[in-house]
């Protein structure tokens, strides 16, 4: 496992960016980490010889170690699918989404493209994510992928894009120094109190060292959302008529961000820089400055790749809140289609996108990451795919762990995209000022997106 480790920090350095980008976007580069299978119907290539030419957004990263196999992929389906010509494209790692955007106002949206979970519904909203109820119903291999993969691309009955990607968050932690500091793990993140004395007792500012890196930049709602769900609420509710109403001053809500200024002010046990970066929150816990942090399905190798030790790196569903239950985010992107293109064009993306998704060329990435020290995503969209068989070394309990914490798994808040900046500033607020009233806080956040964002939503809901 070590001489692995060692190829890994060659091979993944690389990947510690687009794995960032991966957990909180989906868009994982080659956008492969899921799987179905592309020899049945709905998959069957065109029934002419015409070639049909179409453009997918699903090019890997030049420095992507598994760049090969997937060239290899592309070349394996245009022989057996020669009447469909893909144009491979590569996106940038920064400003994705607005890359993309801009291609769809310029008449150039692609094909086929990996779309983040949480923009799911402002695109269908948009026209932008074509309708594939049709091709997916039709889909022989429909039943293989998990409820909570296909959730996200599910309108009313409606199916708006196959699943690409999958990944489940919980509690990353530093075994080593747990128990240097006398912890029991499992007593310590037994719950919120629990976990607020522990991660006190870790923190030591003469060791340049803290309890928990908490996460208070601009995205800090995607972790902040989970403590809400743990006190037992939301922070937003869907209507049976599509509208939307805030929850912010709902009282899980009020309670999570006591806690998060607890954490802060009565334990002590955050970083002095709440609003760092997410880049210097995993650095800090990669050195072993930080003994903990909330984390991703898909984090390990970039971890591993920057000298953790895998036998050192402990997982768990967060300690539950007063809710009594611990959801974990269930994140990652779907395959959406372009809904102008013809029907030539929307068969051959997803016969292409079934092709990629299949269990043959998953587990053959798997087969190519085990064989080149690259540590996959344990989790996958498919029930027949399982990452842990093709990983040598990986402690079980480590694997057990993460397929645990993704038993309990949770979509973001509905109408996420555009109420963001609101949840942030108000996490920002309690966390910067220690006399900042969190209900307070959250009254004036409420009322700003009730004016700003969801009177105009529902009156587009109604409309």
């Amino acid at each position: 496992m070590k001489k692995k480790a060692k190829l890994m920090a060659v091979l993944a350095l690389t990947l510690v960016v687009s794995l960032f980008m991966a957990a909180c976007s989906g868009n994982n580069g080659g956008g492969n980490n899921g799987s179905g299978n592309g020899d049945d119907a709905a998959s069957a290539p065109p029934a002419t010889d015409e070639v049909v030419e179409i453009v997918s957004w699903d090019m890997p990263q030049d420095g992507d170690p598994a760049k090969p196999y997937w060239e290899q992929v592309f070349k394996d389906f245009a022989e057996k699918y020669p009447n469909i010509k893909v144009e491979h494209v590569m996106q940038t790692l920064t400003k994705e989404r607005e890359q993309f955007m801009t291609a769809v106002v310029g008449g150039e949206q692609p094909d086929l493209y990996a779309n983040a979970f949480p923009d799911m519904e402002s695109y269908i909203d948009q026209g932008i994510a074509a309708d594939i109820t049709e091709l997916w119903n039709n889909y022989a291999q429909k039943d293989m992928f998990l409820p909570s993969a296909t959730q996200a691309a599910t309108r009313d009955g409606k199916i708006y894009g196959i699943p690409n990607f999958m990944y489940v968050t919980g509690l990353a932690y530093n075994k080593q120094m747990f128990a240097d500091a006398g912890l029991d793990e499992k007593e310590a993140l037994k719950d919120w109190e629990s976990f607020g004395e522990a991660a006190q007792k870790l923190t030591d500012a003469s060791k340049n060292q803290y309890g928990y890196a908490l996460l208070g930049m601009d995205w800090a709602d995607w972790f902040f959302e989970y403590y809400v769900w743990q006190a037992g609420g939301d922070l937003t509710e869907q209507q049976e008529d599509g509208s939307a109403k805030l929850t912010f001053t709902s009282e899980p809500a009020v309670k999570a961000l006591q806690y998060y200024q607890d954490l802060k002010f009565k334990y002590k046990a955050t970083q002095k820089n709440v609003v760092q970066s997410l880049d210097e929150n995993t650095n800090d816990f990669y050195q072993g400055r930080a003994a903990s942090m909330i984390a991703a399905s898909n984090w390990f190798g970039g971890m591993v790749s920057s000298g953790m030790d895998i036998e050192n790196i402990g997982f768990s569903a967060l300690p539950p809140g007063p809710g009594g239950t611990s959801p974990a985010q269930v994140g990652g992107a779907v395959w959406i289609f372009n809904p102008k293109a013809t029907p030539e064009k929307q068969q051959a993306a997803f016969t292409y996108a079934t092709y990629l998704m299949s269990k043959e060329v998953q587990d053959g990435l798997l087969q190519y990451q085990m064989d080149n020290g690259i540590f996959p995503n344990l989790l996958n969209v498919r029930s027949d795919v399982d990452a842990s068989q093709f990983v040598e070394g990986m402690p079980q309990e480590l694997i057990e762990n993460v397929q645990a914490a993704a038993g309990e798994g949770r979509l973001e808040y509905f109408l996420k995209a555009r109420l963001s900046p609101y949840v942030v500033k108000a996490v920002q607020e309690v966390l910067l000022d220690e006399k900042a009233d969190p209900m307070a806080v959250m009254q004036k956040a409420q009322g700003l997106a009730q004016r700003e964002v969801v009177d105009k939503y529902n009156q587009e809901v109604k409309k």
